[in-house]
């Protein structure tokens, strides 16, 4: 069954097509990848989505409805979370307290009734430990933890993760990679835009290759990667 599917989705910002008539879907339940060089469209495609902007034609269906004209608060109420490149916590409150605003505005419900999620969340991403730190006092790391944590305190079916594993060492994108597929073994559908490929190959089931806001090809890892079109285009990325 189709979660998610968007259907000749265009945006131009001026004279710049940001997103050409992209067309895919994604199973529920599966990791689907997205890669593309810096401008190719991947978080502007995230941000159509999620109904962060809006598109200027096509269709965008979440769960079997069309949510084109949506607003983000209530795709985020329907169950689609996200990760964002920057990690922007509310820098002042906990970490505890950062995720029960995000449970609360993400799900529709009172604090009191996402504490116990919350909780349970930063058991799994790691961050237990650090429930009653300020933000703005965590390692990088740890901030790419809070944003992931933070996206799944909305209680996502779909989550969208946007290059949450950039400026991490190796050991620490091992560590959040098992996180993710930890997350991903529940059944939680992932899409996940991603520079580090040898990490977003570990969970993915398939690519989808942006370039200049076209789909330039989607299918199984090894033989997206093997095409001379893509290689190209990767030509020095980290494999």
């Amino acid at each position: 069954m189709s979660i998610i599917s968007l259907d000749s989705v265009c945006k131009s910002f001026g004279a710049l097509k940001v997103a050409d008539a992209i067309t895919f879907e994604v199973r529920e339940g599966e990791a689907l990848g997205i890669i593309g060089p810096n401008g190719a469209g991947k978080s502007t495609l995230f941000n159509l989505i999620t109904g962060n902007i809006a598109a200027d034609s096509g269709t965008v269906h979440f769960l079997g409805e069309d949510v084109t004209r949506q607003s983000a608060m209530q795709r985020c109420l329907n169950g689609i979370g996200r990760s964002f490149q920057i990690p922007q916590p509310f820098g002042k409150m906990t970490v505890f307290e950062n995720l029960l605003v995000a449970g609360s505005f993400g799900q529709g419900k009172s604090e009191r009734a996402v504490e116990q999620a919350a909780a349970d969340i930063l058991d799994r991403t790691g961050l237990i430990g650090r429930a009653n730190t300020v933000a703005d006092s965590l390692s990088l790391l740890e901030r790419k933890r809070l944003e992931l944590a933070r996206a799944l305190a909305t209680a996502p079916r779909l989550l969208l993760l946007d290059e949450i594993a950039g400026g991490l060492t190796e050991g620490e994108c091992s560590q959040l990679v098992g996180t993710i597929k930890d997350i991903h073994a529940t059944g939680t559908t992932i899409i996940w835009i991603e520079h580090v490929l040898h990490a977003l190959t570990s969970v993915v089931e398939r690519l989808l290759v942006l370039d200049f806001g076209k789909v330039i090809a989607v299918g199984e890892p090894a033989g997206i990667m093997a095409r001379p079109q893509v290689r190209e285009i990767y030509l020095g990325i980290e494999v």
